[in-house]
C-alpha cells in the first residue's frame, strides 16, 4: 500500500512540475509579445515596408495608361499623388489628358526593383528610387519594352503614403 500511495505522490509531483513548467513557458511569452508590440524598431519595420510597398504601387500606377480610358487613368493617378505633384497633376491634367487620348497607347508598367533611400516616420516623409520596366502598345504599330529609373518623394497623409515627387533619373556611363 506505501508502494502505491509514493507512485502517486511522484505522479502528482511530476504533473505540478508539468503545469509550473507551462505556466511559466506562457508567462514568459506573454511578456516577449507585449515587448515586442511596443518596440520602436518593429514600428519603424513596420513604417519602413508600407512606405515601400505604397511607392511601388503609386510609381506603378503613375507609369500605367489604358489607352481606351484615360480619364480613369488619370484618376487614379491623381489619387496616388499628393503635395506638389497631386498641384502638377491637377494643372496639367487635361491637357495631358486629351494628348493621352489622341494618341490612344496602353501602357502597362512593373517596378522591378526599389528601395527606401530615407524614411523620417515621425515626419511622415520617405525618399525611394526604384527601377521600372514598361511595356507600351501604341493604336497602330509594334509593341516596345522600356526600362526607366525613378526617384520618389512619398508623405504620409491620414495614415496613407502617396508620392509627392516623381523624377526620371538618367542612366549614367561607366
Amino acid at each position: 500500500m506505501r508502494s502505491t500511495t509514493a507512485a502517486a505522490a511522484r505522479r502528482r509531483g511530476a504533473w505540478l512540475l508539468a503545469f509550473l513548467a507551462a505556466v511559466v513557458c506562457c508567462g514568459y511569452g506573454t511578456l516577449t509579445y507585449a515587448r515586442t508590440r511596443t518596440d520602436a524598431d518593429l514600428t519603424y519595420a513596420h513604417s519602413r515596408d508600407a512606405a515601400l510597398d505604397a511607392a511601388r504601387r503609386h510609381i506603378t500606377t503613375l507609369n500605367t495608361v489604358d489607352g481606351s480610358d484615360v480619364a480613369a487613368s488619370l484618376r487614379r493617378w491623381r489619387d496616388a499623388a499628393d503635395g506638389p505633384l497631386a498641384d502638377e497633376l491637377r494643372r496639367t491634367g487635361a491637357k495631358s489628358g486629351k494628348t493621352l487620348a489622341r494618341e490612344a497607347t496602353t501602357t502597362r508598367a512593373t517596378v522591378t526593383d526599389a528601395a527606401l533611400t530615407a524614411l523620417d516616420d515621425r515626419a511622415g516623409t520617405a525618399k525611394v528610387i526604384a527601377t521600372i520596366r514598361i511595356e507600351v502598345t501604341p493604336r497602330s504599330g509594334d509593341a516596345t519594352t522600356d526600362r526607366k529609373r525613378f526617384e520618389a518623394a512619398l508623405t504620409r497623409t491620414g495614415g496613407a503614403w502617396r508620392l509627392s515627387s516623381l523624377s526620371a533619373v538618367p542612366a549614367t556611363e561607366s
